[in-house]
């Protein structure tokens, strides 16, 4: 039992036998997906957040989530450490919230792999939620390379846009999950998957909100501006249409005044990202 005045009379059980039936299924679609995926082009993204969609999240600011004492084995890929963390961190707030969804949604995580390990706290958090929240975790919806996001900055996360494979049940509705959220690229990439096979995305759960405008959606001054400055040219840079930026990327890129300057400063982000990956011990494939 937990918390709320004995209101939440599920456990960890429930959770396991959750996460273990989305687990085998997850390595069955991986084996299937992977194999004729990983070459395919980078996908454009074209399809935004609606203004509508809100983003839900514990905090700003990540301090207090990496003292926990099983954050690190968590990020590192321990399902069990993802657990407790969830549960010590974000039991309470998240059942707090379960008047906001319905019942019957698709909770979907970025399965996201950092330079340290697959992070398992974003598939544990995706089935807590689908616990609580009366919905499922998906296991069909995987992200199909690795991005390496931890530790990069703003251009760095652009020039390693997630990509996504797997089947998404058109019509049917979603909510995507993560821990951390800095540009919020990784969920517009997924947002954008789901909407081109026709899914709906409804809100997004996230323990950290880390970015400088909590918003998703940018504003319109930026897009326009971005329009008007960069052209065409901006999504022959990058692979993404101006109106699909999210609120701090789009908020970011206003900072340059030509396509030049974003050429240069992506060339070095790339080479940064090889550097930094070099250094742990990671080659990545081109």
């Amino acid at each position: 039992m937990f918390g709320d005045g004995g209101q939440n009379r599920w456990g960890k059980a429930d959770v396991y036998r959750g996460k273990n039936s989305l687990l085998n299924a997850e390595e069955m679609a991986l084996n299937l997906t992977f194999e004729f995926t990983c070459a395919n082009e980078m996908m454009i993204r074209s399809k935004a957040f609606s203004d509508d969609v809100a983003l839900m999240c514990l905090s700003t600011n990540d301090a207090q989530l990496k003292l926990h004492p099983a954050y690190k084995m968590a990020k590192a890929g321990n399902q069990n450490a993802a657990l407790e963390l969830v549960m010590d961190t974000a039991l309470t707030w998240l059942y707090e919230q379960r008047a906001r969804f319905a019942p019957g949604l698709l909770f979907v995580a970025p399965h996201a792999q950092e330079a340290s390990g697959d992070n398992a706290i974003p598939q544990t958090l995706s089935s807590v939620c689908a616990a609580i929240y009366q919905g499922c975790a998906d296991i069909e919806i995987v992200q199909s390379d690795r991005v390496y996001h931890t530790g990069a900055d703003p251009m760095e996360r652009m020039a390693a846009r997630a990509q996504f494979v797997g089947r998404v049940v058109p019509g049917a509705e979603y909510v995507l999950v993560d821990d951390v959220t800095n540009l919020g690229g990784t969920l517009a990439e997924l947002t954008n998957y789901i909407q081109l096979h026709s899914g709906i995305v409804k809100g997004v759960v996230v323990l950290v909100n880390a970015g400088r405008d909590p918003q998703l959606v940018p504003k319109a001054k930026f897009v326009q501006l971005i329009k008007e400055r960069f052209d065409d040219e901006f999504t022959e840079v990058f692979g993404i249409e101006p109106g699909a930026l999210t609120a701090n990327e789009a908020q970011y890129l206003v900072g340059f005044r030509s396509v030049d300057a974003i050429r240069n400063r992506l060339a070095t982000a790339k080479q940064e990202i090889d550097r930094r990956l070099r250094s742990k011990g990671i080659t990545r494939s081109s």
